[in-house]
């Protein structure tokens, strides 16, 4: 179920050719010129994740971002994948999936990647997502972001990308003053400015993009037969409106795609004479990866993969769609189809008419669903958690308790399984299981940087009776969610409490001056966040 794209704003498709990409190609054994170093002159590897974490909680601020733990974990260990077989396995990567139907994807200063939940639900196989994933990847590795800025000779130039997700949200569902609140204070930066990621920029990024694809273990031919299908989806004489922005912004020629497949069918014949070989050099490994000292023959990770007995895949393909999009309409999409269509009666579909049904208010009728799957799939654990999920929204609490408890005994650290869990306890439970769903959620507080985590945990303390780390958790949420004023008033009231011991009152003051340079920097550059001061779309 696709949604049409929509017309693109003069100032978002300005920027976005420098930031959105489209599609992965490449060629075996090639070594492309490393292109890193006047670029990084311009801006230092730090920088550039500062930047692009900055522009993460901006579009979070703007409610853009699936923050979904299952999805982030998957479209992370998909990226990381591809990563580990790039050219630089060891820069800083982080990848997240955006709520917007338009078929697209865009790289980011920092490694920072995004999938608009649009592409991911057009996709047909994982190797499809992967190759323009390996893409994206090929134009962070190449630096084809700051040559591009570097090129075009800007003044502050990844300002300008720090403020994507403002731009962004002018083409997306969201409306009101909010995105031009943040813009604000960059408009003049980047007004009559373009930047465009040149034809070179793109056969690079093919060609490593491919490389990398076919290096990770999937199918090489998977992104120009993509591409091909968007083609050939594209009537004859279509309007500007009926282009996928994947092929807007990036245009796909026949001579592209031609040469696409013709590296494809390259790296498959060289693969053909590797038959019998793991496919991993040990000398390679030690060059190219951190060392892991537990394991002693890394060639052994291969053999000790066995394939799901469900297609992940397709489950987090349609979790994206149900939560991208509105959980009501969904629900009658997958009830007509699945009576209408024949090809429609998939493992998949009935996942995803689960999760609408469950996010729409009906656990009851999500179990009819889902009961069934977990009947051929006793062990997996995404349908036990949806299982959970709606025995809880049906008011089945103890139940659905008993299935959180033991997927966390099974899974301790998983994210998706702690919040639901710490969720369920505090929703519903007393000052014990409060204080019993802060102790699931601490430990992953650790490097953590999503907001529901911190807000999850501070409504657990707070019920718990711990106010101070509640207080000290909106603080966090608050940032993450690109509110960072707010998070250091939060902050200041807090250190003028009576009833902080020692440890509560350092805790605080580390975060303050850790906060702090950020929020004059933000002040000093005159960039408008969602709560700004002053500001009087604030919230």
């Amino acid at each position: 179920m696709i949604m049409p794209p929509r017309p693109v704003p003069c100032l978002l498709a300005t920027l976005l050719c420098a930031a959105l990409a489209s599609t992965a190609s490449a060629q075996q054994d090639m070594r492309l010129p490393d292109l890193g170093s006047s670029a990084n002159a311009l801006i230092s590897p730090s920088e550039a994740q500062d930047y692009g974490a900055s522009m993460l909680r901006q579009m979070r601020a703007l409610d853009m971002v699936v923050d979904d733990p299952l999805l982030d974990d998957y479209i992370n260990d998909l990226g990381y994948r591809l990563v580990a077989s790039s050219d630089k396995p060891k820069e800083h990567f982080a990848f997240f999936i955006v709520k917007d139907p338009e078929i697209n994807a865009f790289a980011a200063p920092g490694g920072y990647i995004a999938v608009n939940s649009g592409l991911l639900t057009i996709t047909r196989d994982e190797s499809e997502l992967a190759g323009v994933i390996a893409h994206e990847i090929g134009h962070i590795t190449q630096n084809h972001l700051q040559r591009a800025f570097e090129d075009s000779k800007k003044d502050a130039p990844l300002m300008a990308l720090v403020l994507l997700g403002a731009i962004a949200a002018g083409a997306s569902n969201h409306s009101g003053d909010a995105p031009m609140a943040v813009l604000a204070g960059g408009q003049g930066l980047i007004a009559q400015k373009s930047i465009n990621f040149t034809r070179k920029d793109e056969i690079e990024a093919d060609r490593v993009g491919i490389q990398t694809l076919s290096k990770a273990g999937f199918d090489p031919n998977a992104m120009a037969g993509f591409f091909q299908r968007m083609q050939d989806a594209m009537s004859a004489g279509a309007g500007g409106e009926d282009v996928p922005a994947l092929l807007q912004t990036h245009p796909v020629t026949t001579s592209r795609i031609s040469d696409a497949k013709a590296r494809a069918d390259a790296l498959i014949a060289a693969q053909k004479l590797r038959v019998g070989t793991t496919g991993i050099d040990r000398q390679q490994w030690a060059r190219s990866t951190a060392p892991i000292p537990f394991v002693k023959d890394p060639t052994t990770l291969l053999a000790a993969h066995r394939p799901s007995d469900l297609d992940t895949y397709a489950l987090m393909r349609e979790r994206a769609r149900v939560l991208a999009g509105d959980a009501t309409r969904l629900a009658t999409y997958y009830a007509s189809s699945l009576q209408t269509r024949r090809d429609f009666d998939t493992p998949a579909n009935h996942y995803g008419y689960a999760l609408a049904l469950t996010r729409s208010g009906r656990g009851a009728l999500a179990m009819g669903q889902l009961q069934p799957l977990l009947d051929n799939h006793p062990g997996n654990l995404l349908l036990k958690l949806a299982v959970a999920d709606a025995r809880l929204q049906a008011g089945q609490r103890a139940a659905a308790l008993a299935i959180y408890s033991e997927l966390n005994t099974q899974s301790p650290r998983n994210r998706a399984v702690a919040l639901a869990y710490a969720h369920a306890l505090t929703a519903g439970g007393d000052k014990d299981q409060a204080r019993l769903a802060a102790g699931k959620l601490r430990p992953l507080l650790d490097n953590a940087s999503e907001p529901e985590i911190y807000s999850t945990y501070a409504r657990a303390s707070d019920k718990a009776g711990d106010s101070v780390r509640a207080g000290e958790a909106y603080a966090d949420a608050s940032y993450y969610s690109g509110r960072p004023y707010d998070a250091m008033e939060q902050l200041k009231r807090l250190l003028k409490r009576d009833d902080l011991d020692y440890y509560a009152r350092v805790r605080i003051q580390a975060r303050i001056t850790e906060l702090t340079p950020l929020v004059l920097e933000l002040h000093k550059r005159k960039i408008r966040t969602a709560d700004s001061p002053g500001d009087d779309s604030r919230q």
